[in-house]
């Protein structure tokens, strides 16, 4: 089940700020929390706002993984195995930011608590392999992107791809960061904004989340940093996780049933795809005896644009597609909406069969 995350960082902001944000998370339907443990230091005071933290989110039903390496345990004087520190902060389990030789992960998956043990899933090198020659508990692996809080240090969507797609190949449950354009503070002190894609720093929240989802590679999208705002909460929170969604806005004169045509059918891409359009083709059939008047047939169509075929076509009237490409009108096209700018890129990624939604934005 796909879900959605917030970070959390207890030393930088007041333990009041931090519950208020995860009660508001909460209440939208998020599920996990990412924390940071590497930058602390031996501290009870922070330990025990951690703890409170954290059970805080496990009444709210939210999961906490705290990011470590080696350094931390040796700051917290805990051995590799030693998991009842984190077992009593509450936390459902620890990212392995920095990792070990693979046989000390396979043994952290047996820990007796039950502690989910994640792995950095941005390196790129044979990581999870190893680790999995050492037959690890795998219903307590997970694995993580890193993000990047410098700008045009993002990891590549090739990159990002081919390092996901092992895990996915494993069955191994995924996760991957979103910058919130409204955030004041992550990590780090320096921030840029802490997302995985370096393709994302800059785009709307929820567009980052549709690309994610989309990729059908990443199961829990977690918001990098702090605060992300209560709409963009909400926007994250009522998207359908499981279902590319475009946002599109619509050209005046549009009818009330190409209206519903746009906005209230589920589209399909066709599997025989055209390098032209995206063809969602059962509107001419449920439709077939409406008549579509020419209204805008604009003369040079753009990438993005979303077409109705008029009746002046008898077979393909009302017919749904999107541009995928500029090409002249023949006259006979209405262009009836557009996909939002910042989304246009998404359909480069809809594949054959794949189903999608257009939303009013």
């Amino acid at each position: 089940m796909r879900e959605l995350g917030i970070s959390v960082y207890p030393e930088k902001a007041d333990i009041e700020d931090n519950l208020r944000y995860i009660d508001t998370a909460s209440r939208y339907g998020f599920t996990r929390i990412f924390t940071n443990l590497i930058s602390i230091e031996e501290s009870g005071d922070i330990l025990d706002r951690f703890k409170k933290i954290c059970a805080f989110a496990n009444e709210k039903g939210m999961n906490v993984i705290a990011d470590i390496n080696p350094g931390v345990l040796k700051t917290l004087n805990i051995g590799v195995g030693d998991m009842k520190l984190f077992h009593d902060l509450n936390l459902y389990g620890i990212r392995l930011d920095t990792g070990f030789s693979g046989l000390e992960e396979s043994m952290m998956t047996f820990n007796p608590y039950g502690l989910k043990i994640e792995i950095n899933m941005s390196s790129g090198t044979k990581y999870l392999e190893t680790i999995m020659e050492y037959k690890p508990n795998v219903e307590n692996l997970l694995g993580c992107h890193n993000f990047y809080p410098l700008k045009y240090t993002g990891i590549s969507r090739e990159h990002f791809m081919r390092c996901s797609e092992v895990y996915k190949r494993y069955g191994i449950k995924t996760a991957a960061f979103v910058t919130s354009p409204s955030s004041t503070f992550g990590a780090w002190p320096d921030n840029d904004g802490l997302c995985t894609l370096e393709e994302h720093r800059g785009l709307p929240i929820d567009t980052q989340a549709k690309d994610l989802f989309n990729t059908g590679l990443i199961d829990t999208v977690i918001i990098g940093d702090c605060f992300a705002s209560d709409e963009e909460l909400k926007i994250l929170g009522e998207m359908d996780k499981n279902i590319l969604t475009f946002n599109v806005e619509l050209n005046e004169g549009i009818s009330e049933i190409e209206k519903k045509i746009v906005l209230d059918e589920l589209h399909i891409n066709r599997g025989d795809i055209s390098e032209y359009v995206i063809r969602s083709t059962q509107s001419r059939v449920k439709y077939s005896e409406y008549e579509f008047k020419l209204f805008n047939p604009k003369e040079i169509i753009k990438k993005g644009d979303i077409l109705i075929q008029s009746s002046l076509y008898q077979r393909y009237a009302g017919e749904l597609q999107i541009a995928l490409k500029d090409m002249k009108n023949s006259g006979k096209t209405n262009v009836v909406g557009r996909i939002a700018k910042e989304e246009i890129y998404l359909l480069d990624y809809l594949r054959p069969w794949q189903k999608f939604k257009l939303k009013l934005r």
